[in-house]
Parts: structure tokens; C-alpha cells; sequence
């Protein structure tokens, strides 16, 4: 029984040698966290999906403590973490506008001409390299679904027709697919917004009817229609300010390609 025994000390000295130097260098290399900021992260959704501008939901929080960032910064909570947020916080919690996002491309298969057929990698930005895309608008979508692929909430899905559809159920306003289009199709506007020109094309009107039969000409027939000067031209492409829009539907009917669209959903 000696060895046994020899070698019974050996372990239980070794386990308290290991347990004090652990418990010195937990001493040593302590880093307070503020509990505030622990109680904060556990309101957020954990989705860490950068909506907010920071790296991740532990980092939203330390700002959301610090004054940086206000209650409402996180897109993935919505109403209900923000007010949680408010209440660890000891502040108001003031509920910003949802954004959410609109595909700005109508540009479907039977709607768009292409240069070539492309057979390769299913992602946008894999075929924006060969010649700027297969589609013969350079500013259209692309429709290999790189933003549905990449939406942490599910709520982007492919259609039929080659382009994204948006959940607005689902949809956050994290951004995620707005950042990951080579071509910025998918884009943030708030839920307000009454009515927007779904077209990315600043080419002009001659060139777009020959590739899209529902693109921008940038004839400037709606801005001419509108009676609350809601309507610019820049470059070919109409944009809609959604604070002077009324909705008025003026726009609709002078639109000679029906591409400038009521958001309402009815």
C-alpha cells in the first residue's frame, strides 16, 4: 500500500498547488465587469448581427451603459428591448422608427436582358467579378441570393422571378444584406415610407430601354406630378423623399415604366 499511498499525496499535493496558483492568478488577473452592463447584455437578443454599429451585443451594452449608445440601438430587440434596456438603465426609453428593407431592383427574368448565362458560384459578389455580372444593367440585382443566404433572421427568401423577397415580419433592420450586395439592391428606409422608385439604374433613358423593361428612365415626368416637391432627379434616377411624400399616388400614374411603386401595404 505504500506506493499507492506515496502516490495518493503526490496527486492531492499537486491539486492543491494547482488550486492555489489558480486562485492567485484569478486575483491578479481580475477584470471587473460593471453588473450594469452584465444585466443590459442579457436584455439583448444575443443576435450579434452589427445592426447597431458594434462588433457584437456585449459591446452595444458597455456603450449603452457608458451614454454612448442610446437604449434603442439595438434593431434586432425591437420595442420590448428597448424597454427592458430603459428599465436597467434608469431612463426613458424612447422607441425610434423601424427600419426596415425594400429590394431596389424590379429587374426580374423576363423583365431584364442578360449578357451570357452564368454557371458558377451562387453568391453576387463571386459573379460581379466576371464582366460586372451577367446582367446587362449594371446596377441591377444580381438574383444568386448572397443577401438571403446571409440574413440572420430569415427573413430574405428567392422568388421565381430572380429576386429577393422581404419578410417584413421578419426583417430587423440589422443591415446585414444591405453591406453584403455588391451592388446595394437591398435597402434601409423607415417603415413610414409611402412610396419609392424601386430602380438602382443611373444610366439613361435610352440605354435602360434597351435592357430593362422596368427601369428608371429619369424622365422626370412623377417629380413634375408631385404636388408635395417629394420627387429628385439624380442622374437618370428618381428618389423620393419620404418625409415630404404624402402618398398621394400623383406619381403612379405619370410613370411611364410603373417602377416608381406605393410601399402601403393595403
Amino acid at each position: 500500500m505504500g506506493p499507492i499511498l506515496n502516490a495518493m499525496v503526490a496527486m492531492g499535493g499537486i491539486g492543491l498547488a494547482l488550486s492555489v496558483v489558480l486562485g492567485i492568478a484569478s486575483k491578479v488577473f481580475y477584470v471587473y465587469v460593471d453588473p450594469k452592463v452584465v444585466a443590459v447584455d442579457e436584455c439583448l437578443p444575443g443576435a450579434n448581427c452589427g445592426g447597431c454599429g458594434y462588433a457584437g451585443c456585449s459591446d452595444c451594452a458597455v456603450a449603452m451603459v457608458a451614454g454612448e449608445a442610446p437604449p434603442n440601438a439595438c434593431k434586432a430587440g425591437g420595442d420590448d428591448v428597448t424597454e427592458a434596456v430603459a428599465a436597467v438603465l434608469g431612463v426613458s426609453a424612447d422607441a425610434a422608427e423601424r427600419d426596415i428593407v425594400n429590394i431596389f431592383c424590379k429587374g426580374t427574368h423576363s423583365a431584364a436582358e442578360r449578357k451570357y448565362n452564368y454557371k458558377g458560384v451562387s453568391d453576387c459578389r463571386a459573379g460581379v467579378l466576371l464582366s460586372g455580372g451577367d446582367k446587362s444593367c449594371t446596377y441591377g440585382c444580381l438574383g444568386l441570393g448572397t443577401c438571403v443566404t446571409n440574413c440572420p433572421f430569415g427573413a430574405l427568401t428567392m422568388g421565381e422571378d430572380g429576386l429577393p423577397v422581404v419578410n417584413e415580419k421578419l426583417c430587423t433592420g440589422c443591415g446585414t444584406c444591405v453591406d453584403i450586395c455588391p451592388r446595394h439592391i437591398p435597402r434601409l428606409i423607415k417603415e413610414s415610407q409611402k412610396v419609392a422608385t424601386l430602380c438602382s439604374s443611373h444610366d439613361g433613358g435610352k440605354i435602360v430601354k434597351a435592357i430593362c423593361n422596368v427601369g428608371c428612365l429619369g424622365c422626370g415626368k412623377c417629380k413634375k406630378a408631385c404636388p408635395e416637391k417629394a420627387i429628385i432627379i439624380d442622374k437618370f434616377l428618381a428618389i423620393v423623399d419620404g418625409d415630404k411624400c404624402t402618398g398621394c399616388g400623383e406619381c403612379f400614374e405619370k410613370c411611364p415604366t410603373g417602377i416608381i411603386q406605393s410601399l402601403v401595404v393595403t
